[in-house]
């Protein structure tokens, strides 16, 4: 990938959250066009581009745009790539160590994907961990926003 010429800079983490702003917008849009879908698809991975190239940019950014990605593809219908990149996510979480709100929704992510790819074995029991790992969440509103994102699959 090329990297910006002299003189120019590229704010990576500006342009990784309002891509990610962007990608939400049309995934709450009541009605979207095919032409909505494509760039809803391509905000999201854009956004996962910038965000791990930005000043500063940790695992949990990583997991995060994947996350998000596998969401996009969840809502499109898109089973397996949704299934693709909640694996991604949890295995940044796994690599990493990271936990908390992250981790239960990398089994929020997976449990979403395998129900759209129709694989109800790994749909229940990503549901089931997913539920596991709110205990571990400290802050309650988080807690309370995975365990509605966790609700909203059954």
């Amino acid at each position: 990938m090329a990297e910006p010429r002299a003189g120019s800079e590229i704010d990576h983490r500006q342009l990784g959250v309002d891509l990610y702003n962007a990608t939400w917008t049309l995934l709450d849009k009541g009605s979207r066009t095919p032409a909505d879908d494509d760039a809803m698809l391509n905000a999201t991975h854009a956004s996962a581009y910038h965000w791990s190239h930005a000043a500063g940019a940790c695992p949990e950014h990583v997991a995060r745009g994947q996350w998000q990605i596998s969401r996009v593809n969840a809502v499109l219908g898109r089973g397996d790539a949704a299934v693709y990149h909640a694996r991604r996510c949890l295995e940044h979480c796994s690599e990493n160590g990271i936990g908390d709100w992250d981790l239960a929704s990398a089994y929020e992510a997976l449990a979403r994907a395998h129900r759209v790819a129709g694989n109800d074995a790994e749909y229940r029991r990503n549901l089931e961990l997913g539920r596991e790992a709110l205990a571990q969440i400290a802050d309650e509103e988080d807690r309370k926003h995975i365990a509605e994102d966790l609700d909203e699959l059954t």
